[in-house]
């Protein structure tokens, strides 16, 4: 468990950190998202009492990190945006070597050191000191370093950095079983799609102040109630869009100007609109369309994503986002823990 109250962190003159506050239970995963300098590695550096915040309270695995930081530590997991190895050493000799400065017995030692080393598929290294490693291999080795102990409470900063495609989905299945295991984490990330389909809560921090904190839904509904709906005809549509107008919940109906198509020669042709109700303007549109004789080839919905949101907030717009293109949702109608 991980509770922050008011945290604030003054370096001087200049406030790195100011009046944060989150929680996140055992079991349960929070994405820390924000440009380079908005105060993420500050806050996290607090939580893994580190550093000791300049206003406000934090209890992080039942320890507070004013009052007893050191047992804070022994609790965390912490992996950085810089691995930080020495590496000059093996690996084995290096988990060991974290694995006694926590405090474990030296079976314990070898057999977590065994276990994270054969899943993150590095035994062929063994005997090798770690200079020669690829970025790809030292982050790996990052994250057995912050698992070496079983830590209630797990502090990610790029996990997935420089790994290839299949280890970082290897790292995200891990991160995944970790919060079944009911670990606490907070994932520090500027993969957004990463922290949509990892995290129970997104909190947006801007200036050292968290701006919006709440689900990924909950903050895509709340930048746009509203749905791009694009439907695609062959041979165009034969309904004016005044009569589109007419039904209830439509916004904005527009039609493209008919193009070639790739389908046997004929001439496609879009229409937009959006919506806040999609589930019940979607069938009205259709039928109207699919009475008038129109012949429909595609049906795209497109929702507010969490890249919108974050833009949105940084800019510190309050302009309804655009959606994306690359998230939309279409419908055609032709690893154990180590």
């Amino acid at each position: 468990m991980i509770e922050a109250q008011s945290l604030t962190r003054r370096f001087g003159t200049f406030t790195a950190v100011s009046d944060v506050s989150l929680s996140v239970p055992d079991g349960s995963l929070l994405a820390l998202l924000g440009p380079n300098g908005a105060g993420k590695t500050t806050t996290v550096r607090m939580l893994s009492g580190l550093l000791a915040p300049t206003e406000g309270t934090a209890v992080v695995g039942g320890y507070d990190v004013r009052r007893d930081p050191t047992a804070v530590r022994t609790c965390v997991g912490l992996v950085t945006d810089v691995p930080g190895l020495f590496e000059q050493m093996t690996l084995p000799d290096y988990l060991d070597f974290f694995g006694t400065m926590y405090g474990m017995p030296v079976s314990d030692r070898v057999r977590r050191a065994n276990e994270l080393i054969e899943f993150f598929e590095l035994s062929a290294h063994r005997k090798e000191k770690m200079a020669g490693f690829s970025k790809g291999m030292k982050q790996k080795v990052a994250l057995a370093r912050a698992l070496i102990h079983e830590p209630a409470v797990l502090y990610l900063d790029e996990p997935t950095s420089g790994l290839d495609p299949l280890a970082a989905r290897s790292v995200r299945e891990l991160i995944l079983t970790l919060k079944q295991a009911r670990r606490s984490i907070i994932l520090c990330t500027h993969d957004l799609d990463e922290a949509e389909r990892l995290a129970d809560t997104v909190a947006l921090i801007r200036q050292g102040h968290i701006i919006a904190c709440d689900t990924p839904i909950a903050l895509r509904a709340r930048a746009s109630g509203n749905t791009l709906v694009r439907i695609e005809a062959a041979d165009g549509f034969l309904v004016a869009l005044d009569e589109l107008q007419r039904i209830e919940g439509l916004i904005e109906p527009q039609l493209g100007a008919p193009l070639p198509s790739t389908h046997e020669g004929g001439r496609m042709q879009l229409l937009e609109y959006r919506t806040a109700q999609p589930r019940s303007v979607n069938p009205h549109v259709l039928t109207l369309l699919i009475q008038a004789g129109a012949q429909i080839v595609s049906v795209t919905c497109e929702n507010s994503t969490l890249e919108d949101v974050y833009t949105s907030a940084m800019n510190g717009d309050g302009d309804r986002p655009v959606p994306n293109e690359t998230h939309a949702q279409q419908l055609d109608v032709s690893a154990t823990l180590p």
